[in-house]
C-alpha cells in the first residue's frame, strides 16, 4: 500500500521533466524564428542598448518612429532593409556590437571619430554586402580581426588612428575590390603582407605612424592603380625596390622617417604623375639622380636628413611645377646650378640648410622672384649680401644663419615689403643695422645675433610695428635704446645682451605690454628700473646683470605676477628687493653682488616653484625665514657673503632636490644640523667662514652625491667622523683653521676623487696616514699644516703623480724626506719647513726655495748646503768640542794653580808679618840695594821651626840670591 504513491510520484516526476524540456525545446525554436524573422530596427534597438550616447544622436532611434527616419539610417528602397548607418562625430562610446553582423543588406557603416572601445569583432567579417567601413578615430584596440577579409566586396577600410596592434592579417589581400585601406596612426607592427599586390584596384595605401618594419615588397608594383602611398613613420628597412617605378598612377609617395637605406633608385623617374615625394629622415645616400628632372608633375620634393652628396642635380627649369624644394641635412656640396630657376617659376619654399654648401650668395635665386622662404643656413656660403636682394619681392622669411657672410646688410633689404622673418645671425656682418629697416611693416622676428655689428639701434627700427622678436645678442651696438621702442606693442622678446649700449632703460619700454622676456645684460647700461615696468604683465624672464643699474627698486614692480626668472646681479641695486617677490611663479631670482639690504622677505617662500635662489655677496642681514619649508622645488641656494646670523633653519629639510647650500661668509652660528645627511641630492655644502661650532655630525656622510664639503674657518671640534669616508664622490674636502683633533680617518682613502684636500690649522695628531697615497686623483693641494702630526712622511705620497701643492709644514714630522716624493712631477708649491726632518733632500727638489724646507737642522741637499759640507762641518763641530773640552780643562788646571799660588803667597805674607813683627823687637837685617835702597830679607825668610829655634840661622833662598846678584855688579 505504500509503494503505490511513490510509484505516482517518481513518474509524476518524469512527466514533469518531459515537460519542461519540451517547453525548452520549443523556446530555443521560437526565439530562433523570431531573430531570423526579426526587422533591422530590431537589432539597431539591441545595438543602441549597448551604447552610451550622451548626446542623444540616437535620441529618435524608436520603435514609435519608422526605422528609415531614424538619425543616420539610410534604407533600401523597400523601406524595410537598412544599406547605410553614418553615426561618425556622434558623440557615442562603448564597443562594437556583435549585433551589426544581423545587418545583413549593410553596404556602408561610418562609426568615425566617436570613442568607442574594445575590439573589432570577427563577426563584422559576415557582412557581405558591406562596401565602405570606417571606424577611425576611435580607442578601438586588439587585433584586426582575420575574418575582415570575408568581405569581398569591401571598398574602403579606414579603421586608422586608434590603437590597434599586432600585425597586417594576409587575409586583407581577399578584399579583391579594395580601393582605399587606411590603418595609419595605430601601433601596429611586422611587415607589409606580400599579398598587397593583389590588390588590384587599390588607389589609397595609409600605414603612416605605426610600427611596421622589414623591407617594402616587391610585389607591391601589382596594385597598378595605387595613387597614394603613406607609409612615414614606420621602421621599414633596406632599399626602395625598383618595382615602384611601374607605379604609374602613383601621385603621392611618401616614406619619410624610416630606415631605409642604399641610393635613390632612378625608376623614380618614370612616375610621370608624381606631384609628392618625400622621402626625408631616412639613411638614403649618393647622390641626386639627374633624371628626378623629369618629374614635371612634381610640386613637392623632400630629400632632407638624409646622407645624400655630391651637388644639387635639380633644375626648377625643367621642375616647372615644383613649388617645394627640401633639400636640408645632408652633404651637399658646391653651390645653386647656373641656370637653376627660370622668371616663371612656381618655386616658393626652397630649403638648403645645414649642408656643405659654399661660395658667394647664389645670384641664380634671384631669377626666383616667387620664392617666399630660402633656407641656406648652416652652410659655408662667404662675401657680402647682394645689394639686390631685394628682386626676392615676395620673400617672407630669409634665414642665412650661421654662415660667413661679411660685409654690411644691404639698404635694399628695406624694400621686400612682404619679409616677416630675417635671420642673419651667426656671421661676420659689420657695419650699422640701415635705417631702411624701418619699412619693413610685415616684419616679426629679425634675428641678428653673434655678428659684429656696430653702430647705435636705428630709432627707425620701431616704426616695424609688427615685431615680436628681437635679438642682438652678441653685436658691438652702442648708445642708448631707442626712446621709441614703447611703439613695438607686439613685441615678445628683446635680446640685447653682451653689446655696448649706455644709458638709462627708456621709460616707454614698460608699454610693450606683450613682452615677455627682456635680456639687457652685459651692457653698460645705468640709472635706476623705470616705474612704469609695473605694466609688463606678460614678462616671464628679465635679466638685467652686469650692468651699472643702481638705486632701490620701484615698490610696483610687485605687480608682477607672471615673472619666473630674475636675474639682476652685479649691479648696484640697493634697498630692500621685496617688490621682486611679488610672482608666485619664480623659478629663478639672482640678486647676487649688489647692495640689497633688510632681511631676507618671507614671501619670497610664496613662489613654490623656486628652484634657484642667489643673494650672495649683499648686506642681507637677520635670520633665514622659516618659511623657507614651503620651497620643496629648491635646488640651489648662495646667501653667502652678507651678514645672516643664526642658526640653519630646520626648515630646509624640506628642500630634498637641492644640490648647492652656499651660506660663507655670514655670522651663522650654533652646531651644524644633523638633518643635513638626509638631503641626498645635494652635491655642494659651503659653510665656510662662520661661528659654527661642535662636532661634524657623522649624517653627512649619507650625502652619497657631495662633491664639495667646504667647512673651514669655523670654531668646530671633535674628531673629524669615519663615516666621511663614504663621500666616495667628494672633489674638494677644506676643513682647515677650526679645531678638530685626533688622527685623520683612515676611511678618506674610500674618496678616491678628491682633487683638493685641506686640513692645516686644526689639532690633528697621530700619523700621517699611508692610505693618503691612494687618492691618485689629488691635484689641487694637500695641505696638513700647521697640526701636531708626529712620524714620518708615508713614501706612499709619491703616488700622487697629479699633485701640484704639497704643504706639511709646522707639525713635529721626523725622519727622511722620502724619495718617492722625487717622482711628483706635477708638484710646483712644496713646504716641509718647522719639522724635525733630516737626511737629502730629493734631488728633484733642488729648484723649490729655501723657505720650503726651513727650519729643520737635519736636512741637506740642494737648495740648502750640500750633504758633505753637512759632513765636514759635522767633523769640524767635532774637534772644536774637543778643543773646547781641553780649554775647560786647561782653564781649570790654570785655575787650581792660581788658587794655589795664592794660598802660597798669603802664608808667605802671613810669615812676613810675624818676621816683621819680631824684627821690630830685635832689629832688623838690611841689605843695600844697587839703587841704594835697603831690601828687608827677613820678610822674605823661612820661619824656623820650633824644634829648631836654638840650631844655626837658616838663609833664605832669595836672599842668597840677592847676595849673589850684588857681588856679580860690584
Amino acid at each position: 500500500m505504500k509503494l503505490i504513491p511513490v510509484r505516482h510520484s517518481a513518474m509524476g516526476s518524469i512527466w514533469m521533466c518531459n515537460f519542461f524540456l519540451l517547453l525548452s525545446m520549443l523556446d530555443k525554436s521560437f526565439i530562433a524564428t523570431m531573430a531570423n524573422n526579426a526587422t533591422d530596427s530590431y537589432w539597431l534597438l539591441r545595438i543602441k542598448s549597448e551604447l552610451v550616447d550622451p548626446l542623444g544622436a540616437l535620441g529618435n532611434w524608436s520603435p514609435s518612429t519608422h526605422v528609415c527616419n531614424w538619425n543616420g539610417i539610410t534604407c533600401a528602397a523597400d523601406q524595410e532593409h537598412i544599406i547605410g548607418l553614418n553615426l561618425s562625430s556622434s558623440g557615442i562610446s562603448g564597443s562594437i556590437s556583435l549585433e551589426f553582423s544581423h545587418l545583413a543588406s549593410i553596404q556602408t557603416l561610418d562609426l568615425s571619430s566617436n570613442s568607442l572601445s574594445g575590439s573589432i569583432p570577427s563577426e563584422l567579417g559576415e557582412l557581405q554586402n558591406l562596401r565602405i567601413l570606417q571606424l577611425y578615430s576611435n580607442d578601438i584596440s586588439g587585433n584586426i580581426p582575420a575574418e575582415i577579409g570575408n568581405m569581398r566586396k569591401l571598398q574602403i577600410l579606414r579603421i586608422g588612428d586608434n590603437m590597434l596592434t599586432g600585425e597586417i592579417p594576409p587575409s586583407i589581400a581577399n578584399m579583391s575590390e579594395l580601393t582605399v585601406l587606411a590603418i595609419g596612426y595605430c601601433h601596429l607592427n611586422g611587415s607589409i603582407p606580400v599579398g598587397i599586390g593583389k590588390l588590384k584596384h587599390l588607389i589609397s595605401l595609409d600605414l603612416q605612424m605605426n610600427s611596421l618594419g622589414g623591407p617594402i615588397p616587391e610585389e607591391i608594383q601589382g596594385c597598378e592603380e595605387l595613387q597614394n602611398f603613406a607609409a612615414s613613420n614606420n621602421m621599414f628597412e633596406g632599399d626602395i625596390p625598383f618595382s615602384m617605378g611601374s607605379l604609374k598612377s602613383l601621385k603621392i609617395l611618401n616614406l619619410a622617417n624610416n630606415s631605409l637605406s642604399g641610393s635613390i633608385p632612378p625608376a623614380l623617374s618614370l612616375l610621370s604623375n608624381l606631384t609628392y615625394l618625400n622621402l626625408l629622415g631616412n639613411k638614403l645616400h649618393g647622390e641626386i639622380p639627374s633624371v628626378l628632372n623629369s618629374l614635371i608633375q612634381l610640386q613637392k620634393l623632400d630629400l632632407s636628413k638624409n646622407n645624400l652628396s655630391g651637388s644639387i642635380p635639380l633644375l626648377n627649369v625643367k621642375l616647372q611645377s615644383l613649388e617645394a624644394l627640401v633639400l636640408s641635412d645632408n652633404a651637399l656640396t658646391g653651390s645653386i646650378p647656373n641656370n637653376f630657376c627660370l622668371r616663371g617659376s612656381k618655386l616658393q619654399q626652397l630649403f638648403l640648410a645645414r649642408n656643405m654648401l659654399s661660395g658667394k650668395f647664389p645670384l641664380e635665386l634671384l631669377n626666383c622672384p616667387s620664392i617666399q622662404q630660402l633656407d641656406l643656413s648652416d652652410n659655408s656660403f662667404e662675401g657680402e649680401l647682394p645689394a639686390s636682394l631685394d628682386k626676392l619681392n615676395n620673400l617672407t622669411y630669409l634665414v642665412l644663419n650661421n654662415n660667413s657672410f661679411v660685409g654690411s646688410l644691404p639698404p635694399e633689404i628695406g624694400n621686400i615689403s612682404s619679409l616677416e622673418g630675417l635671420f642673419l645671425f651667426g656671421n661676420f656682418l659689420r657695419g650699422k643695422i640701415p635705417m631702411e629697416i624701418g619699412r619693413l611693416q610685415r616684419l616679426s622676428t629679425i634675428y641678428l645675433y653673434d655678428n659684429q655689428m656696430s653702430g647705435l639701434i636705428p630709432r627707425e627700427i620701431t616704426n616695424c610695428t609688427s615685431l615680436e622678436e628681437i635679438d642682438f645678442f652678441g653685436n658691438h651696438f652702442t648708445g642708448p635704446i631707442p626712446e621709441t621702442i614703447g611703439k613695438l606693442k607686439d613685441l615678445v622678446v628683446l635680446h640685447l645682451r653682451q653689446n655696448d649700449l649706455s644709458g638709462p632703460i627708456p621709460p616707454s619700454m614698460g608699454y610693450c605690454k606683450s613682452l615677455q622676456i627682456l635680456a639687457l645684460a652685459d651692457n653698460m647700461l645705468s640709472g635706476s628700473i623705470p616705474p612704469t615696468f609695473s605694466y609688463l604683465s606678460e614678462l616671464t624672464k628679465i635679466t638685467l646683470y652686469n650692468n651699472s643699474f643702481e638705486g632701490p627698486l620701484p615698490h610696483s614692480l610687485s605687480s608682477l605676477k607672471s615673472l619666473k626668472i630674475i636675474n639682476f646681479s652685479n649691479n648696484k641695486f640697493s634697498g630692500s628687493f621685496f617688490p621682486l617677490t611679488g610672482s608666485n611663479s619664480l623659478t629663478i631670482l639672482d640678486l647676487t653682488n649688489n647692495n640689497f639690504s633688510g632681511p631676507i622677505p618671507s614671501t619670497l617662500a610664496n613662489s613654490r616653484n623656486l628652484s634657484r635662489l642667489r643673494l650672495g655677496k649683499n648686506y642681507l642681514t637677520g635670520s633665514i625665514p622659516s618659511e623657507f619649508d614651503q620651497l620643496t622645488e629648491l635646488n640651489f641656494l648662495d646667501l653667502s657673503f652678507n651678514n645672516l646670523t643664526g642658526e640653519m633653519p630646520p626648515q630646509l629639510l624640506n628642500s630634498k632636490k637641492i644640490e648647492h647650500i652656499l651660506m660663507s661668509n655670514n655670522r651663522l652660528s650654533g652646531k651644524l644640523p644633523v638633518w643635513l645627511g638626509s638631503l641626498q641630492e645635494l652635491g655642494e655644502l659651503d659653510l665656510s667662514y662662520n661661528c659654527f661650532s661642535g662636532r661634524v655630525p657623522s649624517e653627512l656622510g649619507n650625502c652619497s652625491k657631495l662633491l664639495k664639503l667646504s667647512l673651514h674657518h669655523n670654531n668646530l671640534s671633535g674628531e673629524i667622523p669615519q663615516e666621511l669616508g663614504n663621500l666616495t664622490a667628494l672633489n674638494v674636502f677644506n676643513l682647515q683653521r677650526n679645531g678638530f683633533s685626533g688622527p685623520i680617518p683612515p676611511t678618506i682613502q674610500q674618496c678616491t676623487k678628491l682633487y683638493e684636500l685641506r686640513l692645516s690649522e686644526n689639532f690633528l695628531t697621530g700619523t700621517i696616514p699611508v692610505e693618503l697615497g691612494g687618492l691618485a686623483e689629488l691635484q689641487v693641494i694637500l695641505d696638513l699644516s700647521k697640526n701636531l702630526f708626529a712620524g714620518e712622511i708615508p713614501p706612499s705620497l709619491g703616488n700622487l703623480m697629479k699633485l701640484e701643492r704639497l704643504n706639511l709644514s709646522f707639525n713635529q714630522l721626523k725622519g727622511k724626506v722620502p724619495p718617492s716624493l722625487g717622482k711628483l712631477t706635477s708638484l710646483h708649491v712644496l713646504n716641509l719647513s718647522n719639522n724635525h726632518l733630516e737626511g737629502q733632500i730629493p734631488p728633484t727638489f733642488s729648484g723649490f726655495p729655501l723657505s720650503s724646507f726651513l727650519n729643520n737642522h737635519g736636512l741637506c741637499g740642494p737648495p740648502l748646503r750640500s750633504c758633505s759640507e753637512s759632513t765636514a762641518q759635522g767633523e769640524m763641530q767635532l774637534s772644536n768640542k774637543q778643543v773646547a773640552a781641553i780649554i775647560v780643562a786647561i782653564v781649570f788646571t790654570s785655575t787650581v794653580i792660581c788658587l794655589v799660588m795664592l794660598y802660597i803667597m798669603l802664608r808667605i805674607w802671613c810669615n812676613w808679618r810675624k818676621v816683621a813683627i819680631s824684627s821690630a823687637e830685635g832689629g832688623i837685617v838690611a841689605h843695600k840695594a844697587r839703587n841704594g835702597e835697603y831690601w828687608n830679607m827677613n820678610s822674605f825668610g823661612l820661619i824656623p821651626s820650633p824644634d829648631k829655634q836654638n840650631s844655626a840661622t837658616t838663609t833664605s833662598f832669595y836672599n842668597l840670591k840677592m847676595e849673589t846678584m850684588e857681588n856679580t855688579h860690584m
